[in-house]
């Protein structure tokens, strides 16, 4: 075939194959369903500057805070009536009163010289105070043990003008460190199950303790249905096997008893001698002194 001829073919199909061209109007494009116009950036940032500064419910205006001045819950908890957070509650059910006028805002601010009223009782602020005793045998933390035993608190008169309390219990036979203080936040703090501060108890017992025994307790028991986790539990060094020491988290001294004496030990002796990195260091058998601030603050962080 001459390439000549097919070329033409080819030229010739296509120009017979073009379409003619319409001279309708073509039908008008539908219009797009508009959405919500965008905000400019400048009106987002404004918006979200308002809603910052929007005062909310039970929320006190801000001001500028005046040197003396502190918040009314931290007002009510150094008076020792209740801690901070209990403070908030009563705050807002509006049983406070601030010079004769009831304040439910939340972050109020009052000065020393104001009339703060609690369920109509008038308050007076303490300074947080921290006192650590090295306590001797026969005086109890109990208030109904009778005139036999007396209370620890008489080892601490005159220490402050202050409303202490002590953080735990501590019976007649229990020797060592107890703290007090008049911070109703540490003493909770102190005295919950899930405090992870740990205290040390040297344990003297009747006879003593097996080694099978010693190691059983080291991997934890259960006492009462709660599982009590032990740190640490040796034979004191130079001392019989009947002289042991205990490291735990709980404050409560009847736990260290019951641990021994479930293991059929009777327990002679039980003195404290480390609380929460606290020790007996410098300060013997009824004596008390005051915290550093150094050794405040390592026991609120604990």
């Amino acid at each position: 075939m001459n390439n000549k001829e097919g070329n033409n073919k080819k030229s010739g199909g296509r120009a017979n194959s073009s379409r003619p061209s319409s001279n309708k109007p073509k039908p008008a494009m539908p219009k797009r369903a508009q959405g919500p116009k965008k905000v400019k950036p400048a009106v987002k940032i404004a918006e979200a500057e308002a809603a910052k500064t929007a005062k909310k419910p039970n929320q006190a205006p801000k001001r500028q805070k005046e040197k003396d001045e502190i918040r009314l819950n931290k007002y009510i908890a150094n008076s020792g009536v209740c801690s901070r957070r209990d403070a908030d509650i009563y705050i807002q059910s509006g049983n406070v009163k601030v010079n004769g006028i009831p304040v439910t805002e939340m972050g109020y601010l009052v000065k020393p010289s104001d009339d703060v009223n609690f369920d109509g009782v008038k308050l007076t602020p303490e300074k947080k105070v921290y006192i650590l005793l090295n306590k001797p045998k026969n005086f109890t933390t109990a208030l109904d043990e009778g005139q036999e035993y007396r209370n620890v608190l008489e080892l601490v008169k005159g220490s402050t003008t202050a409303k202490i309390g002590a953080v735990g219990r501590m019976d007649k036979n229990t020797t060592g460190l107890l703290l007090f203080t008049n911070d109703t936040d540490m003493i909770r703090k102190f005295t919950l199950p899930t405090n992870k501060s740990s205290k040390i108890y040297q344990v003297s017992l009747d006879k003593n303790l097996k080694f099978e025994d010693l190691e059983k307790i080291q991997k934890g028991l259960v006492l009462d249905g709660h599982r009590v986790f032990v740190e640490e539990v040796s034979y004191i060094e130079g001392e019989a096997k009947s002289e042991i020491g205990l490291k735990l988290r709980s404050s409560n001294v009847k736990v260290v008893r019951s641990i021994f004496e479930h293991f059929s030990y009777d327990v002679l002796r039980i003195d404290r001698v480390a609380f929460a990195g606290l020790t007996k260091k410098n300060l013997p058998r009824g004596n008390w002194r005051l915290l550093t601030e150094q050794e405040i603050i390592n026991l609120k962080n604990s």
